[in-house]
């Protein structure tokens, strides 16, 4: 997976979607799985914007760790998007992200808290969202 680099160019994401009959469809990204969508075992437009917030900070945060030459065990992140009606419409009107990392040594703790907040400072895709997010964090000694 490429990570947004600092060059200017813009970088284009394409995707292609397939009515496979109802509401549900099959996502497609070239070169990668399938994504289906629609039906309740599917996933939703809902999911894929949360997740997409998620992953955003997941790989901002293994991005800064990489960048500052530290080391984590494991990281988890458990994400809930709220949806409410808002005027005539629905929106995600925020996404509380709960994120947990495993550290080998208390030595590295502050580090990784900072990794964590340039994390949620420079994810693009939550900067892009109009949607509030917050972001929770828990370092353990694994």
């Amino acid at each position: 997976m490429s990570y947004v680099s600092d060059e200017a160019e813009p970088k284009y994401y394409p995707v292609r979607l397939v009515w496979t009959g109802g509401k549900s469809g099959d996502l497609n990204v070239e070169g990668k799985a399938v994504i289906k969508t629609g039906e309740a075992r599917f996933h939703s437009p809902e999911d894929l914007f949360v997740a997409s917030a998620t992953m955003c900070y997941m790989n901002g945060f293994v991005e800064f760790t990489r960048k500052m030459r530290i080391e984590f065990k494991s990281f988890e992140c458990d994400s809930v998007g709220t949806l409410e009606k808002v005027g005539r419409s629905f929106e995600v009107t925020k996404i509380d992200m709960k994120a947990k990392v495993g550290i080998g040594s208390e030595d590295i703790r502050k580090k990784i808290e900072r990794a964590l907040d340039l994390a949620a400072k420079y994810c693009f895709i939550a900067n892009s969202m109009k949607s509030e997010v917050s972001h929770e964090t828990t370092v353990i000694v694994v």
